[in-house]
């Protein structure tokens, strides 16, 4: 649902691949920005453990 609402409803695109286009953004954000309020208000990527030479720990 939430996906429905902040990103395929919520905004106004011209076109079906305009909407595509910004599905990789919106995955971002909703992933690693985006605070949950099941986590205790915290983005999903800041639940995982911190681990060397981790790919996921590259994030800016």
């Amino acid at each position: 649902q939430s996906a429905l609402r902040e990103w395929a409803y919520g905004w106004t695109y011209q076109n079906s691949e305009q909407r595509r286009q910004a599905l990789h953004s919106w995955q971002h954000h909703y992933n690693w920005h985006r605070p949950h309020h099941g986590i205790g208000r915290v983005p999903p990527m800041s639940r995982l453990p911190v681990l060397r030479n981790n790919l996921l720990t590259a994030h800016s």
